[in-house]
């Protein structure tokens, strides 16, 4: 593997090149004023929200409108808006950093302000006119208006193209006429404006148009859904009935709305794994806090190692996911910036830049989704029967981490996505996967050659990682060998291979925030989160193998499979194994000893 050090990488390039930790942005460099934001977004919350998250349990609407006005007032509903439109204009990692911090005390405002400050406000910032901007956008920051996304039908869901929604221009060509029925549109019962999306005639892909929800113009709410969690989350049916929406009001040009729905879907990605982080952090306090007032056997459960074992892994969930999440931040900032230095406008630059990493937003997303719900399973089983009961903040915090596995795609569409567009980048052109590929197939019945010599603490992590790479190269080489273009019909196939992906990505990222601060600091001081590494990166070796060795079982048999199968395991042999039950004893006594997630 080539080692970058003075660019960074593009899109999906980790697979083929290794990284310099200098070249990584992590937590601990946000900057003073990025510090300060977490801060103020921090003490709103902790004042404002988490005392009331029973009430948010209650599907209590106007608590959570009220509250977004709140937000609108503090300025964290127009952080990623341009000053220019009454935001603050503040860059993507300190965007991502309002989105996790907001984000944890309850799934409804979460929601809400996702949706309203993503899917409901940037597709204006970002594909509207001028005119339009100036119109819609500085309400929508302000909080004086609230913003919803019309794409979901019942018949169109992963499938957003295939919406029935109709938009027919009038006579007199002075508007649209708009029919049809959208589904699952969170912030529906409160929101001024809808980004609604319908189909022109017969047009290849949809068309995108903003709507004002005035109820007189044919546009009629369903009841609130009763859903599993995120219950004070406004989510309705929203039914149109030939509802009159001027020329001048279409977002972008004709055709384009599917263009920004899968735009939009990219930012949501990566940001809703951002919003998965806090969630994770209060989860893991709270059930280290428990934990100690827990008294079995005249032992507080918080020293028996099955709750050191779960406290360990909910917190390096956490850690990693913050890793990953804020290194594909940086990286899209800094290609935004490389955009906006080429002469790009500021809303091409922006969608030109989370474009260019989008397999890393669908990888980011299925992570985190993922392991906030496990945090969450695993707090429940900390508080035993407590955590069954509605009367803690556990219960609620599980329900409510679930629809993050559905929410901007769901994970099997965006594990199957991620692979797919890197495969896809590379027939294009765009990044040489085949070369490396075929070097290593041509290896197979051989020695496996010596990877690279790696020195520091996490040596071993690093060759462990190298080896995950090479994994997923001869078993995606493998795959496209035998199915060709056809290859994205085996879903099976697909989603283990990205399973190979995901933790390739997450255990870099941890390997690289870490080394980064051992330099910054010492590898004493950063014990435990060596230990944290060390424990993540075993892990992943073990799911890279499991999903290799079932990809390699499918594709080939007699001696391919048996070269396959010695030459991943070569690839994957740890030069020293760590002790992991001993370093997550380490990592939970130090959890014990803070009371909280405190990394």
């Amino acid at each position: 593997m080539k080692t970058t050090t003075t660019q960074q990488l593009a899109g999906g390039e980790f697979i083929l090149h290794n990284q310099e930790a200098a070249t990584v942005f992590t937590p601990e460099d946000f900057s003073e004023e990025q510090q300060m934001m977490k801060a103020a977004v921090q003490e709103f919350i902790d004042r404002e929200v988490w005392p009331k998250k029973a009430e948010f349990e209650q599907k209590n609407y106007a608590l959570t409108k009220t509250l977004m006005k709140k937000a609108g007032a503090l300025g964290f509903l127009g952080i990623a808006v341009p000053e220019t439109l009454g935001g603050l204009g503040m860059d993507f990692v300190s965007t991502m950093l309002v989105c996790d911090y907001i984000s944890g005390a309850t799934g409804s405002f979460s929601t809400a302000f996702g949706a309203h400050t993503g899917i409901g406000t940037m597709p204006i910032v970002l594909y509207g006119t001028e005119a339009q901007k100036l119109k819609y956008v500085p309400k929508l920051a302000s909080g004086e208006w609230f913003g919803a996304y019309c794409l979901t039908e019942p018949g169109a869901g992963s499938d957003a193209n295939s919406g029935k929604t109709k938009a027919v221009l009038s006579e007199d060509g002075t508007h649209y006429k708009i029919s049809g029925q959208k589904m699952w549109i969170s912030n529906a019962g409160f929101a001024d404006i809808f980004i609604v999306f319908a189909r022109i005639e017969d047009d290849k892909n949809i068309t995108g148009f903003i709507v004002p929800a005035d109820l007189e113009n044919g546009i009629t709410l369903g009841d609130e859904e009763h859903k599993l969690g995120i219950h004070s989350s406004s989510t309705r049916q929203v039914f149109f009935n030939e509802t009159k929406v001027p020329v001048e009001n279409m977002l972008a040009a004709r055709g384009q709305g599917f263009k920004i729905a899968m735009n939009a879907l990219n930012v949501g990605r990566i940001k809703l794994a951002a919003a998965c982080l806090d969630a994770q952090r209060r989860v893991t306090s709270t059930a280290i806090q428990y934990a100690k007032e827990r008294v079995q056997f005249k032992t507080p459960i918080v020293e028996f190692e099955a709750i050191k074992d779960k406290i360990a892994r909910m917190a390096t969930s956490c850690y990693v996911g913050e890793a990953a999440s804020y290194r594909a931040a940086d990286a899209i900032e800094k290609r935004i910036a490389y955009y906006k230095e080429t002469g790009k406008s500021h809303q091409e630059a922006e969608l030109k830049g989370v474009e260019d990493f989008a397999i890393e937003c669908s990888l980011l997303k299925v992570a985190a989704s993922e392991d906030v719900q496990n945090c969450a399973d695993e707090g429940i089983q900390i508080f035993g029967g407590m955590g069954f009961s509605a009367d803690t903040p556990i219960e609620s915090a599980w329900r409510d981490a679930r629809i993050g596995r559905i929410y901007e795609g769901t994970n099997e569409i965006n594990r199957m996505l991620a692979v797919g567009m890197l495969l896809k980048k590379a027939m294009k052109g765009q990044m040489d996967l085949m070369s490396p590929v075929m070097e290593l197939l041509q290896q197979l019945g051989q020695p496996i050659a010596k990877k690279a010599t790696h020195n520091g603490p996490l040596a071993a992590e690093k060759e462990i990682i190298e080896g995950l790479k090479s994994t997923f190269l001869i078993t995606v080489g493998t795959a496209v060998q035998q199915y060709g273009p056809e290859l994205e019909k085996h879903q099976q196939v697909l989603m283990a291979a990205a399973d190979i992906l995901i933790e390739i990505y997450m255990a870099e990222s941890a390997v690289l925030r870490t080394e980064k601060n051992c330099a910054r600091t010492s590898t004493k001081d950063q014990e435990q989160q060596l230990n944290m590494t060390k424990v993540y990166v075993y892990e992943a070796r073990g799911i890279g193998l499991r999903k290799a060795q079932e990809i390699i079982h499918h594709l080939a048999k007699g001696d391919q499979q048996q070269q396959l199968e010695q030459a991943i395991s070569a690839l994957l042999q740890y030069t020293e194994t760590p002790d992991t039950i001993s370093l997550k004893n380490s990592i939970a006594e130090a959890l014990s000893a803070e009371g909280n997630y405190c990394f």
